[in-house]
């Protein structure tokens, strides 16, 4: 059997999904995932490790994720599929590597859902502070599941819609932070703040690692560009395009508004993670109703966000239960081409978050960072080593002939791959991120074991005989 040959047998047991997304929603689809929380609010907690020194860490960052898109970019547009990186685990690999790689995806972006929605309820606070947080979890929730249960294409729209108000107020806020800053008029702002309180690196180069875990977390969702190829007019033309201008998006985005609030506030009254630094900074401006207003912008972006995560969770799903992984029920598709049952199970992040929220309302949002983020961690990983095995795979057959291709093989593969390892070893010496390998080691075993245990068998009866899962 050829190679082409065996991923397509892949690739056709996922059909079924209807290619509504154009190739504008597949950017602002990549963009509008990484612009969410991690920024709005995760900022303020890699601030407060880093100080002005988080700009190494978001560079360092956005260095690793542009190694990612490259790697994933190569792989979507020789094979676009809702499985994406899980399936290409699963042949270049093997299928054991397939299995992990999904659920612990599957699983970390279920609790990034729950992170998001601990995030929506401390912002309706500022309008609303005597409101339970449970009954924003439950409102918004319901409106963003129905959303993603109605087609792919209304939630293209959707998606559209918040990643451009969030676009466009992230640009007004550098114009603002930019006249502030270099206008000349206003000398308590500049950049004597990176130098004025402890220096730049005030915890040391430690201290500047750590907040690359953030950083990570920050641009977490980058990779669902490849998950919604599946469901792209035209996947080849959507992922290159994607991915040149995500890539130069979040570096303006990320780096520059982070340089210019550092320059606006003090990072020691910016990163005390009690509120996002974008509110913070608003309220030093005093601009009548500026707070409100980027309060509601963050919110914006905190359901979309959630918006795309619920999204990819449940391709996510709909593909493990197409490979003989999960249960053939969440395989199904309604008739507008949605897995409903699989959306349905990934909503469990939003029922543990409220649950999270209401046993621990001050430390709810680090410790589901801490815990969600393990499973992303170990897929950016395996996305590096999968694509080392992928094009090895090919060299070896001569090579495949492809209109896009990762530069700086093999060393860009690896270089990203070491840097991913570091990072999660990392986390096991830090105290805010210490239950991200408690959660995620015996949640691989414990995965591993069910494998061989209950899946081997019907994954293989599934390969066999593809029929069996649709």
């Amino acid at each position: 059997m050829n190679d082409k040959t065996g991923f397509a047998a892949i690739a056709a047991r996922e059909q079924g999904l209807k290619r509504q997304l154009t190739s504008a929603q597949m950017s602002m689809i990549a963009i509008g995932g990484a612009i969410g929380t991690g920024l709005f609010m995760g900022s303020s907690f890699a601030i407060g490790f880093a100080g002005p020194g988080v700009l190494l860490s978001y560079a360092i960052g956005a260095l690793i994720a542009l190694l990612l898109m490259g790697c994933l970019a190569e792989m979507t547009v020789a094979h676009p599929t809702s499985g994406s990186f899980g399936a290409y685990a699963e042949f270049y690999v093997g299928p054991l590597a397939g299995f992990l790689v999904r659920y612990a995806y599957w699983a970390s972006i279920v609790l990034a859902v729950g992170t998001e929605v601990t995030a929506i309820a401390l912002y309706m606070k500022y309008w609303f502070p005597g409101v339970a947080s449970w009954v924003w979890i439950l409102l918004f929730s319901s409106a963003l599941i129905l959303t993603n249960a109605i087609s792919v294409k209304a939630f293209g729209h959707f998606e559209y819609a918040f990643s451009a108000i969030k676009i466009s107020a992230i640009l007004a806020f550098i114009l603002l932070g930019a006249w502030l800053v270099f206008g000349g008029t206003h000398p308590e702002y500049g950049f004597h703040h990176y130098v004025a309180h402890g220096g730049f690196l005030p915890h040391g180069l430690s201290g500047m690692w750590v907040a690359v875990i953030i950083a990570i977390f920050s641009y977490l969702s980058i990779e669902m560009i490849a998950v919604a190829a599946g469901e792209a007019e035209q996947p080849e033309r959507a992922v290159k395009q994607a991915f040149r201008v995500t890539m130069v998006r979040l570096l303006v985005f990320y780096l520059l508004t982070l340089a210019l609030i550092l320059a606006m506030l003090p990072w020691d009254r910016s990163g005390q993670g009690a509120e996002s630094p974008f509110v913070s900074v608003m309220q030093q401006v005093g601009i009548p109703g500026a707070t409100g207003l980027i309060n509601f912008v963050i919110l914006v972006a905190a359901l979309s966000a959630m918006n795309s995560q619920l999204y990819t969770t449940t391709r996510m799903m709909f593909s493990l239960s197409r490979a003989g992984y999960a249960p053939r029920a969440m395989g199904q598709l309604s008739g507008a081409g949605v897995p409903l049952n699989a959306l349905a199970l990934s909503c469990t992040g939003i029922a543990l978050a409220t649950l999270v929220n209401v046993a621990f309302p001050e430390q709810s949002f680090m410790l589901m960072m801490a815990i969600s983020i393990f499973g992303a961690l170990f897929a950016w990983m395996m996305i590096f080593f999968t694509h080392y095995r992928f094009r090895r795979y090919h060299q070896a057959r001569g090579g495949l002939q492809l209109s896009f291709r990762m530069w700086g093989f093999p060393w860009a593969t690896l270089l990203g791959l070491g840097l991913m390892l570091a990072i999660l070893l990392t986390t096991a010496f830090v105290d805010a991120f210490r239950m991200t390998l408690v959660f995620g080691i015996p949640f691989l075993a414990l995965l591993t074991a069910a494998y061989c245990l209950f899946v081997r068998k019907a994954a293989a009866a599934v390969a066999a005989d593809p029929a069996q899962s649709l």
